[in-house]
């Protein structure tokens, strides 16, 4: 119980020294960390970029889901572009 009552003591004395532009930029990088599926289904999957987007916010709580949507938001086009090359229909509408 005592190393949680001094990492607690740590954390406590962190919070009190940091300064308004370190705790803005570390919520904006947190941010920007969160909600990289969101950003990479913008810029490389945009049909599917609002799923990924509400997706996101849960989905932010586990490593795996996140990693799966960060997957998901860079291979979306992708079944499109090889069902072209293989003359097939698209895998979705």
């Amino acid at each position: 119980m005592e190393t949680i009552q001094t990492y607690f003591a740590i954390f406590n004395n962190a919070w009190q020294q940091a300064d308004w532009v370190f705790l803005l930029l570390f919520g904006l990088f947190f941010l920007a960390v969160w909600f990289l599926p969101s950003l990479l289904a913008l810029l490389l999957n945009r049909r599917h970029a609002g799923k990924i987007a509400l997706l996101n916010v849960p989905a932010g709580f586990s490593v795996i889901a996140w990693v799966a949507l960060c997957v998901w938001a860079v291979t979306g086009k992708l079944g499109d572009k090889l069902a072209a090359k293989a003359k097939l229909a698209p895998v979705a509408e």
